[in-house]
């Protein structure tokens, strides 16, 4: 079955609203990408107007920034050290915005979502 992301077809006392018409392509949805630790892997889909949308499926690499010098460099994550999102993410390694991970250079935050975004971006944490 699809994913729609169309208002839902139940008022909030539990009612059907009258169906208007039917689903539309471009209110389409996806599954979520959990981003995994791992070797580099992105896959690339066609969306709406003919661009291309990058998916990160797995990533090893994060591009760091570091507040005290505001230089940007690249660095190797280790490991995932925590996970606001969701706790069950850090025992699986998923990779989402906000999540603390330990680096070569040192511990830091996930800035951008990798799941809709070809790259891993983030910030140390002092």
């Amino acid at each position: 079955m699809a994913l729609s992301q169309k208002k839902s077809g139940r008022k909030p006392s539990g009612g059907r609203y009258k169906q208007i018409r039917k689903k539309k392509l471009y209110e389409l949805g996806r599954q979520p990408t959990l981003t995994k630790l791992g070797n580099p892997q992105i896959k690339t889909a066609r969306v709406s107007g003919g661009n291309i949308k990058f998916y990160n499926l797995a990533s090893n690499i994060i591009n760091l920034i570091d507040p005290a010098t505001k230089k940007c460099t690249k660095a190797i994550i280790k490991t995932v050290t925590d996970n606001p999102a969701n706790r069950n993410y850090v025992r699986r390694n998923i990779l989402t915005k906000g999540t603390i991970v330990d680096t070569d250079k040192g511990r830091a935050r996930i800035t951008n979502r990798p799941g809709q975004e070809g790259t891993l971006n983030g910030v140390l944490v002092q």
